[in-house]
């Protein structure tokens, strides 16, 4: 059960008015019935698939035999991943599960890296919603110190939206609360967290073709590490199938990448961002300083991920992340989730 007081800053954050629930009406009589275009499907092994037009974009996996869920793949519009489970070229990365929150300082405590004892648990699901515009997941995590106790709530809605030439968007929102009776939680200064992404190795520069590039024109590592900005690109070469020869199954590529957006609302906008040329990005929340999270002001950050095609473009990457700061985030209630519609909440 969500929290009241959670419920009541949700709201502030999200808008002064609360829109009743949107219900779902069923078929005229004896019309056919047609599925929805994007949907999530729950399967065996702790897992949600987000596939849009009955094609795969990305899966949610929050099975406890890992430290903490994420999601995979995350595929382009070729339907190849952009995304990988660990770093190319050390073994001692498998914490860098392609996208997934940690943070690795909360209280003193390592949620970032493997064999610290802390894990993050899906605690349950509230609703998942399907539609021909979007797909939305609402979860409940929390984050556990290694005798159990739970330090972190964390809310986590997760919505899939379809764009043009197989294009699509993955937009995620969290609220993190303090757990366990305490009335604040401390994030100290530091790199890593929240929302991380490790790319496939062909789309990183050190191990493939690809190239960094964030929302100010800088290009590559040694030029973005730890500057703020807007939003942060990798783009690079891909290989999917093709149609044959007739001496067996064929083979192409394209360049596609992922553009990494930060929500104007979230604090600290612009972010800070920890980024390596060996295929990594993440959103550094707290890399000038720490945060403290309190019981009467949790904390909420919005982020948005675009799978798409080509090399980046500026014109296009302004133009989505111009498209996230209108949209209004998610509220979680009892009826379920929903967005807030902005011409209503505007008044037209």
């Amino acid at each position: 059960m969500i929290r009241s007081h959670f419920l009541s800053f949700a709201c502030l954050l999200a808008a002064p008015t609360i829109l009743p629930a949107q219900g779902e009406s069923p078929a005229p009589a004896g019309a056919a019935f047609v599925p929805d275009r994007v949907e999530l499907v729950p399967l065996p092994d702790h897992q949600v698939r987000f596939q849009i037009d009955g094609l795969e974009v990305t899966r949610w996996h929050y099975d406890p035999k890992y430290p903490r869920p994420f999601f995979y793949p995350f595929n382009g519009p070729s339907g190849s991943t952009l995304t990988r489970m660990g770093h190319p070229g050390a073994s001692d990365h498998d914490h860098h599960r392609s996208i997934w929150f940690a943070h690795h300082k909360v209280e003193g405590l390592n949620f970032w890296a493997d064999g610290t004892g802390t894990a993050i648990r899906q605690k349950r699901w509230f609703h998942y919603r399907d539609g021909d515009r979007e797909a939305v997941m609402a979860s409940l995590l929390g984050w556990y110190d290694a005798e159990g106790a739970e330090i972190l709530e964390q809310d986590l809605v997760a919505a899939t939206l379809p764009l043009e030439g197989g294009e699509h968007l993955l937009e995620l929102q969290i609220t993190m609360r303090p757990a366990g009776g305490r009335e604040t939680v401390r994030l100290d200064q530091t790199n890593f967290g929240f929302l991380a992404v490790r790319v496939a190795k062909t789309l990183s520069h050190r191990f493939g073709g690809g190239q960094l590039t964030n929302s100010e024109g800088l290009v590559g590592e040694k030029a973005i590490f730890g500057q703020t900005a807007r939003w942060m690109d990798y783009s690079g070469p891909v290989a999917f199938p093709a149609e044959g020869d007739g001496d067996g199954p064929g083979r192409a590529t394209a360049t596609e990448g992922i553009t990494y957006f930060d929500h104007p609302e979230n604090p600290r906008h612009p972010t800070a961002w920890h980024v390596r040329s060996d295929g990594w990005m993440g959103a550094a929340f707290c890399l000038g300083e720490g945060y403290t999270i309190t019981d009467d002001a949790p904390l909420t950050l919005r982020y948005l991920l675009h799978a798409h095609a080509g090399d980046y473009d500026a014109e296009r990457a302004a133009a989505v992340a111009g498209d996230f700061a209108r949209r209004r985030g998610f509220e979680i209630d009892k009826a379920g989730v929903r967005r807030l519609d902005e011409k209503t909440v505007a008044g037209e």
